[in-house]
C-alpha cells in the first residue's frame, strides 16, 4: 500500500502544482499517457526506457540488501558502456554469436570491476561506500572522456566527442522486435532485463549466497558469529550490484545508441534506478512496476511539453515527490494503521477463534 499511496498522493501533488501555475492537469496527463502509451512506437519507447532501469535497480537492490548504498550505479553503467561499445569496435567481424555476448560479458565485468574497488575498500578498510561511490561516478565520468579522446584509436571515433557507430553483429536491435513496436529502438536488452529480474530473485531468495547477503545486511555480527565470511559477501554483492549496473550501460550503448559519446554529467539511469528500487521495495515485480512507471513519466513528460505545454520540470517534481513519500513510508504505515477499522490485535484474535476446533467435548468448553 505504501508504493501505491505515494504514487497516487506524489500525482495528485503534481495536478494541484499544475493548476497553481495554470495548466490543466487533466490535458497534462492525458497528453502523458499518449506520449507515453499511445501507439505502437511509444509503448516500445517507453520499454527501452524501463530496460536499463531495471538493470541498475537490480543492482541497487543486491548492494542494499547486503546493507550498502551503492550510489555509484551511475559510473558502472559508464563503464560497461564504453567497454562493451569498444569491444564491439575493435573486433567488428567476428561473428555475431560470438562478438554480442562477449561485448555484453566484457561490459558487465567492467561494471563489476568499478564496484569492486568501493566494496574492497569497506570491506577490509572500513571506509564509507557511499562517500567513494559518490567520488568514483566523477573518476569513470572523466575516465570514460580520457579514454574516449585520448586513448581509442582515431579511426574508431568520428570526432572528439563520439565513436563510430557499432556494426549488425555487435547490435542488440532486433529487427523483428523493432517492426512490432512501429520502428522504436526497443531491443534485446529488454529480454535481458527480464531474464535478470529472474535470476536476482533466485539469487536472493533460492541460494545461499543471496541468503549470505540477507543475512550481513540484517546483522554482519551475528553473521560472523554463524561463520560467514562478511568480507566475502560485502565484495560479492558490491561486485553483483556493478554487474547488473554494466549492463544496464551496455544496453544503452549497444541497443539505444549504437555508439559511445562524452557524457557531460553522470547518467540519469544510474540516480532514477535508485528511485526505481525504492518504489518497489526491492522485489522482482516491485522492480518491474516502478520500471515502466518512472518510464511512463519520462517518455509521458516530454509529451507534456508538446501535446500540453506543460514544463517538464512539473514532472520531474512529481517524481521527486513519490519518492519523497516512499522516503517517509513510516508516517503513511501510522496513518494506515490508525485509519483501519480493525487493529491487527484484533484481527489476530479472530484468526485464532475461526481455527480453533469447537468441540464441547474438549476441556475448557466451547468457545
Amino acid at each position: 500500500m505504501v508504493p501505491i499511496l505515494s504514487v497516487i498522493i506524489g500525482l495528485v501533488l503534481g495536478a494541484i502544482l499544475m493548476l497553481s501555475f495554470g495548466y490543466n492537469p487533466i490535458t497534462g496527463y492525458g497528453s502523458m499517457l499518449d506520449a507515453a502509451l499511445g501507439n505502437q512506437r511509444s509503448i516500445g519507447e517507453t520499454l527501452r526506457q524501463a530496460t536499463p532501469l531495471i538493470f541498475t535497480a537490480l543492482g541497487f537492490s543486491v548492494a542494499n540488501s547486503a546493507g550498502f548504498f551503492n550510489i555509484g550505479l551511475s559510473g558502472q553503467a559508464l563503464a560497461g558502456w564504453l567497454t562493451s561499445v569498444w569491444v564491439a569496435l575493435l573486433l567488428p567481424e567476428l561473428p555475431k554469436l560470438v562478438l554480442l555476448p562477449l561485448a555484453v560479458l566484457l561490459g558487465a565485468l567492467a561494471g563489476a570491476v568499478a564496484a569492486a574497488i568501493p566494496g574492497l575498500l569497506r570491506a577490509y578498510f572500513g571506509t564509507s561506500e557511499v562517500i567513494v561511490t559518490i567520488m568514483m561516478n566523477y573518476i569513470l565520468l572523466y575516465v570514460s572522456t580520457y579514454m574516449l579522446q585520448s586513448v581509442m584509436s582515431e579511426s574508431l571515433r568520428t570526432s572528439l566527442d563520439s565513436s563510430n557507430q557499432i556494426s549488425a553483429n555487435a547490435s542488440l536491435r532486433l529487427p523483428w522486435l523493432t517492426q512490432l513496436f512501429g520502428g522504436s529502438r526497443v531491443n534485446a536488452g529488454l529480454i535481458l532485463a527480464l531474464i535478470a529480474l529472474v535470476l536476482v530473485w533466485f539469487l536472493m531468495k533460492k541460494t545461499t549466497l543471496g541468503y549470505e547477503i540477507r543475512s550481513v545486511g540484517l546483522n554482519p555480527f551475528a553473521s560472523e558469529y554463524a561463520g560467514m565470511s562478511s568480507k566475502r559477501t560485502i565484495v560479492m554483492s558490491m561486485v553483483i550490484s556493478g554487474a547488473l549496473a554494466g549492463l544496464g550501460g551496455v544496453v544503452e550503448g549497444l541497443g539505444t545508441y549504437q555508439n559511445f559519446f562524452v557524457q557531460t554529467t553522470s547518467l540519469s539511469i544510474g540516480f532514477d534506478g535508485m528511485a526505481v528500487s525504492l518504489l518497489g521495495s526491492g522485489s522482482a515485480l516491485g522492480i518491474l512496476l516502478s520500471a515502466l512507471l518512472f518510464s511512463v513519466l519520462k517518455i509521458g513528460g516530454l509529451g507534456m511539453q508538446t501535446g500540453a505545454n506543460i514544463p517538464f520540470e512539473i514532472v520531474n517534481v512529481s517524481i521527486a515527490l513519490i519518492i519523497f513519500f516512499v522516503g517517509i513510508s513510516y508516517v503513511i504505515r501510522v496513518a494506515l494503521t490508525k485509519w483501519m477499522p480493525d487493529s491487527k490485535e484484533e484481527l489476530e484474535i479472530v484468526q485464532v477463534i475461526e481455527s480453533t476446533p469447537n468441540d464441547q467435548s474438549q476441556e475448557g468448553g466451547e468457545i
